[in-house]
């Protein structure tokens, strides 16, 4: 860890993110010898889900320091997106670690093999600490990389104090079954968190409204305005979920002065505001207008959209 303190110009989250991705890389190669030396699939099971969210977090703090970067010619709404490919990218690792540790545990349910019991409890011990400490630096993080990350850390956590209760019962009862049972229940629990975030930044790739309920509050502001009569082409999406761009058509009551545009702009912006919005285009048309690009969006509001071939 010694190679994180010239990242202090960075972010603090960036900083975190090192913290944790070494603690982790060390830690998940701890675990694989741990896991073949006591004989628990539990523990493989937990080096995989390690292993994948150190590369997560590792993918993760190269992608936040490159996202920052400021938007250039071919770029030009910066590199944020890099961030939702990464948390894209960690849930198709974390899903094929975790089959194969299914792969793995399921046979052992009829051929259940006793593990070291106190190496095992030793790995638990250290695990807590390791992934705790982890999560505790990862809190409080924005964007969706992050979030995603403090889950995984959380779960490991969550997985390490599973391992102990095992570890603790099999060494007073001889059940050996309980460590792929183990194994298995926390795979499919990984599963199901990683398919839901995994499609969660799909959508947001794929330009998804990131937020229904803050759009139709969006598109209520802007049609309380009583110079405004209606609205089209309204398009809201976001770079990374956490930064929200909106463009839109919005169509007024009567032709405008130029002082009576200034304030009409004026009061979108007021109206725009509390939505804290990375990007805004707007753009405003008289009454007669016919509007330049071709098909009004479905939620056109009197779309005065008309077809200008």
């Amino acid at each position: 860890m010694h190679d994180h303190h010239h990242h202090h110009h960075a972010h603090g989250s960036q900083d975190n993110m090192a913290v944790a991705f070494f603690l982790n890389l060390g830690f998940a190669i701890i675990e694989f010898i741990g896991g073949l030396l006591t004989n628990s699939t539990a523990i493989m099971a937990d080096a995989v889900h390690d292993l994948g969210d150190a590369m997560s977090i590792g993918f993760g703090w190269l992608m936040g320091n490159v996202s920052g970067r400021p938007a250039n010619s071919n770029f030009t709404y910066g590199f944020r997106r890099l961030s939702l490919l990464s948390a894209m990218i960690n849930g198709l690792v974390l899903i094929a670690g975790t089959s194969w540790v299914l792969y793995q545990s399921i046979p052992r349910l009829w051929d259940p093999q006793m593990p070291h019991t106190a190496g095992m409890l030793g790995l638990a011990i250290l695990g807590i600490a390791v992934n705790g400490y982890a999560a505790w630096r990862m809190q409080g993080g924005k964007t969706l990389n992050e979030k995603v990350l403090n889950w995984h850390l959380l779960e490991d956590m969550l997985g390490w104090v599973a391992v102990l209760v095992v570890s603790l019962v099999m060494m007073v009862v001889e059940l050996p079954i309980l460590d792929p049972l183990l194994a298995i229940c926390f795979s499919l629990f990984i599963l199901f968190n990683v398919l839901r975030h995994t499609a969660s930044s799909l959508g947001l790739f794929l330009q998804r409204s990131p937020d229904v309920k803050m759009q139709q509050e969006v598109e209520q502001a802007l049609l309380s305005l009583p110079q405004i009569t209606g609205f089209h082409h309204l398009h809201f999406w976001s770079l990374d979920g956490e930064k929200h761009v909106l463009t839109v058509h919005l169509v007024s009551a009567q032709m405008l002065s130029a002082t009576q545009y200034q304030a009409l702009k004026q009061a979108v912006n007021d109206q725009l505001k509390p939505f804290e919005l990375a990007h805004t285009t707007i753009e405003i048309e008289h009454p007669e207008e016919t509007c330049r690009d071709q098909e009004p969006t479905p939620h056109d509001h009197h779309g005065h959209c008309e077809h200008s071939h």
